[in-house]
């Protein structure tokens, strides 16, 4: 079989749709290596570039020109003979020739039309655009969660058997255990407190660190944050100076992977209160690091923590304080958890995920 993807993701995204590119590629590579991948794009970048050197990966350049990635990929991928075109983040090309092709693509999440207000308005008229056409074109649509499937029926009017939910996993690094000299040298490195708790992501509004702040707020409990600042980081920032406590919150940036996996293993709990996620690959991260994860009873989050994870409302800083504390004071609570959590994750290792994704695509030829 020969398999074509949209790789503007996997060369040029550091986090979220890029690891999502390359880790499926990778996976698919590493488990059915007789098939040929296709990466198709304007240009190559370092990143995934050990991906690249394996025999049955491909780097194509598109076709130059205005617009090349809506009204070349296509054909491009139909004269590599390519028996299936994926798009790997919620869009297809616009223009295709007369070469039978099948076409897949994944809708990751609808947040900017459940959550319209965290969008601009041309944003959401581009990103409704094109999904909605990506929707209509594909012969199949992969969702990463059972509450992304729901979404894409009630909001694009897809049909349920259209739809497949396929889960992704994780980046390798939190599925391998680090040198315990690594893991020290990592604490060392960014001064990290002898116990603490841990919040990873994009720092903004939808993923509500300010209800950890405050859950932690006339504690001794430290916080260490891993993630990219917005404009909502004032609001928190506000708050730490109001309470004077900043020195109780440590704000950590320049994390490579390895030691974000180190940093994960070194938390006592992970907090993730999101208000919304389409899959909330944090949590996983946490459960592969056997941390025990406290995160939101809505949306996907769930499917992603398993019924070992600890539960909150995202909108109740109360409840998140009472959980944490509960968890922070219970060291054999924490473990039994962890243990089972890590036992939960298995289910998002890269050998069942690609066993599913192979047996998607034999299915559509």
């Amino acid at each position: 079989m020969k398999i074509a993807f949209d790789a503007k993701r996997f060369f040029h995204n550091t986090s979220g749709l890029g690891n999502y590119s390359r880790d499926l590629v990778r996976i698919l590579s590493t488990y059915y290596p007789e098939n040929e991948y296709f990466l198709l794009n304007k240009n190559k970048s370092e990143r995934g570039k050990e991906i690249l050197e394996k025999p049955d990966v491909h780097f194509i350049e598109t076709s130059k020109g205005n617009f090349s990635r809506q009204l070349k990929m296509g054909k491009d991928a139909q004269k590599q003979h390519a028996d299936i075109f994926h798009g790997l983040s919620g869009e297809l090309p616009l223009r295709w020739g007369k070469e039978p092709i099948k076409k897949v693509v994944t809708i990751h999440d609808l947040i900017f039309m459940r959550y319209p207000q965290y969008y601009s308005f041309f944003d959401k008229k581009i990103h409704l655009w094109k999904f909605k056409k990506a929707a209509e074109s594909a012969d199949k649509i992969i969702a990463i969660s059972e509450q992304t499937k729901q979404d894409i029926i009630t909001y694009l009017k897809v049909p349920e058997s259209k739809i497949e939910v396929i889960y992704q996993g994780c980046h390798q690094a939190f599925k391998e255990q680090q040198p315990e000299d690594f893991i020290e040298h990592t604490k060392q490195k960014y001064q990290l407190p002898g116990r603490f708790i841990l919040n990873v992501g994009t720092i903004e509004e939808r993923k509500n660190l300010l209800n950890i702040v405050k859950a932690v707020h006339e504690t001794e409990i430290p916080l260490v944050v891993v993630g990219k600042k917005t404009k909502y980081f004032t609001k928190i920032e506000q708050y730490l100076k109001k309470n004077k406590m900043e020195k109780q919150v440590h704000f950590l940036e320049g994390v490579t992977m390895d030691e974000l996996a180190a940093i994960y293993k070194l938390a006592d709990i992970f907090v993730y209160p999101s208000f919304f996620e389409g899959f909330g690959i944090p949590v996983i991260e946490a459960l592969f690091s056997k941390t025990v994860a406290v995160t939101s009873n809505t949306s996907c989050l769930p499917e992603a923590g398993g019924k070992d994870s600890v539960y909150i409302d995202p909108a109740n800083y109360l409840d998140i304080k009472a959980k944490i504390q509960f968890l922070w004071d219970s060291e054999s609570e924490r473990k039994r958890r962890a243990d089972k959590g890590f036992e939960f994750a298995q289910k998002f290792n890269d050998q069942p995920i690609a066993a599913q994704l192979m047996h998607f695509y034999q299915k559509i030829m």
